[in-house]
């Protein structure tokens, strides 16, 4: 088992500061695993659809729990206002900040891949036995025979440290795709204009105490779904 646990610099960070450092340290199960007769299909096989079909990869979204709303599952008590958008929908449709994020994003993909060697994804995944727990990560990659992802954000906003609804996107996404790693990229900008001239990147760990926990909320949710 592997926790996360980031602390701040004493210093209290500055412009250029990456945030806290993190550590990771072993962490004891909260549940019983239960013995694996096979291995986990590939990933590849369990592409629902993909966002350049943007009609299919909403429909595809709608019907189950994706890593979007996870980040929105903070508690018990915010499942009822995830619940009622999932069946209403949103009025939402972006804004100047979700735009820039959608203009520099495939930059920032290239950085990733050209520094990271993971590349660009637009396939939207379910996960292993469910076919409802959902994921589209920016970016998939397999390094020494292990899955790991990439995740992007733009931020006007200088981190200490990661944003908590981010971390919970973060590790429903490993939980969905079977994967170890994430490297989180996040580029900071000054009214649309970005501040440095490479982003910040950090990996973070799976976290499978997290996932637990997130995996019962999802399933909560899709129950208030299905009425």
């Amino acid at each position: 088992m592997r926790r996360l646990i980031a602390s701040e610099p004493p210093d209290g960070g500055g412009a250029g500061h990456n945030g806290g450092v993190t550590f990771v340290q072993p962490m004891l199960s909260l549940w019983d695993e239960p013995e694996r007769a096979e291995p986990t299909p590939d990933h590849r096989s369990r592409v629902l659809a993909t966002s350049t079909d943007r009609v299919a990869w909403l429909r595809a979204r709608s019907r189950g729990v994706t890593a979007t709303d996870v980040a929105r599952l903070s508690s018990e008590r915010s499942l009822s206002a995830v619940a009622y958008d999932k069946i209403n929908g949103t009025s939402f449709g972006g804004n100047a900040y979700t735009d820039h994020g959608n203009s520099r994003e495939p930059e920032i993909a290239r950085w990733v891949r050209a520094n990271h060697g993971i590349d660009p994804s637009r396939h939207l995944f379910h996960a292993h036995g469910e076919r409802s727990h959902l994921a589209t990560p920016d970016g998939v990659g397999v390094i020494d025979g292990t899955v790991v992802l990439a995740e992007i954000k733009t931020t006007s906003s200088l981190w200490k440290s990661v944003p908590r609804s981010y971390l919970r996107q973060v590790w429903w996404q490993q939980y969905v795709l079977g994967a170890e790693r994430t490297l989180l990229v996040w580029e900071q900008h000054l009214d649309f204009v970005p501040m440095h001239a490479e982003p910040t990147c950090r990996w973070i760990e799976r976290d499978d105490n997290e996932i637990h926990v997130l995996v019962g909320l999802a399933n909560k949710l899709l129950g208030m779904m299905r009425g």
